[in-house]
């Protein structure tokens, strides 16, 4: 087997039992980190301190990633003015923190009939929160509802 030193240097090729001695002597693990090569390699290093310092790396990545949500809301065609700037604002305030947004127009029974009012009322949302948002997609119909999906910029 290939054997390398704890600084990173190669030994050359050696027999098992010299690299178990060499490794003892060190006070140090003998790992094989490419058992497909030919002949395989192994490092002498302390392993406990390597899976410490791996733990740690991934700790460290796991902090660093954000994770997207998505956040809903809902409304009907006949929202009116005040109530559709309250909705409004949480989609901002959605948005502003990085989540994806869900607009949903809900229709019940007449309301149906109507389906353009609630595509007016999705356009509306879109063009308030243009500067800070993009849509995913056009307007889709699904059952009752008739929803569009914000991504912030």
């Amino acid at each position: 087997m290939r054997l390398i030193d704890p600084d990173g240097k190669q030994l050359g090729v050696v027999a098992i039992k010299e690299a178990l001695v060499y490794a003892q002597e060190e006070d140090l693990d003998l790992v094989e980190v490419a058992p497909q090569a030919d002949p395989p390699v192994c490092k002498v290093m302390d392993y406990g301190k390597y899976k410490y310092i791996m733990a740690k790396k991934q700790q460290e990545a796991k902090k660093k990633q954000t994770i997207i949500q998505v956040k809903e809301v809902k409304m009907r065609p006949k929202t009116d003015k005040h109530d559709f700037q309250v909705k409004l604002k949480r989609a901002r305030k959605f948005l502003e923190k990085k989540n994806k947004v869900k607009v949903t127009v809900m229709f019940r029974g007449r309301e149906m009939a109507h389906p353009d009012l609630g595509r007016k009322k999705l356009e509306r949302m879109i063009e308030e929160t243009e500067d800070i948002a993009q849509v995913e997609g056009e307007p889709r119909f699904e059952g009752r509802t008739i929803f569009v999906i914000l991504a912030a910029r």
